[in-house]
C-alpha cells in the first residue's frame, strides 16, 4: 500500500512575509509558465507584487510552491470602480489536471471580496474562468502575442 499523496496547502501572504525562498519559487513558476513555456518575453516584474495591498497565494506541497496567483486591488478610475483584479495564476505543469487551479481561484475570488472583480484572461480559458462568475467585458486583445480577454465577476453587494 502506497503512502497518501502529500496535502497540497494554500496560503495568503503580502511579498514582504514571503521568504526568500518562497519569493525565488514564485517568480520562478511564473518564469517557467509564463516566459518559458509560452515563450513570452515581458516584464515580469512590474513592480505590482510590493503595492501594500497586494496579496499572494502560494499553493504548497512538500514545502515547494507549486501553485500562485497574485489578488491586486485596483483604485477608481474615470472608466472603472474599485475592484480586486486577479491575475499571475499559474500551476506547476505536474500539478495540471488535479482541481488545483480550481481551488487557488475559489479562494482567491473569497478573498477578493464581494465588489466587482476583474482579471484578464488568455482567450482559450475564457470558459473555465466564467465557472467562478466572470464575464468576458471587452472583445479579445493581446498580450505579449497571446490573445487575452477582459473579464468581470459581477459585484456580490446586495
Amino acid at each position: 500500500m502506497s503512502a497518501p499523496a502529500p496535502e497540497t496547502t494554500l496560503t495568503w501572504a503580502a511579498w514582504d512575509a514571503l521568504t526568500p525562498r518562497q519569493a525565488y519559487e514564485v517568480l520562478r513558476l511564473r518564469v517557467d509558465v509564463f516566459v518559458v513555456e509560452q515563450e513570452c518575453a515581458y516584464p515580469e516584474l512590474d513592480g505590482r507584487d510590493l503595492e501594500p495591498s497586494a496579496r499572494h497565494l502560494l499553493a504548497v506541497r512538500d514545502g515547494a510552491v507549486v501553485g500562485t496567483l497574485r489578488l491586486l486591488h485596483d483604485a477608481a478610475r474615470d472608466d472603472a470602480p474599485a475592484r480586486a483584479r486577479i491575475g499571475r495564476v499559474c500551476v506547476a505543469a505536474s500539478e495540471r489536471g488535479t482541481g488545483l487551479a480550481s481551488r487557488m481561484m475559489t479562494a482567491a475570488v473569497g478573498a477578493g471580496g464581494a465588489g466587482e472583480q476583474v482579471l484578464d484572461a488568455q482567450a482559450h480559458l475564457e470558459h473555465w474562468y466564467a465557472r467562478f462568475g466572470f464575464r468576458a467585458a471587452s472583445a479579445p486583445f493581446h498580450e505579449d502575442g497571446i490573445p487575452h480577454v477582459t473579464m468581470t465577476r459581477a459585484s456580490q453587494e446586495h
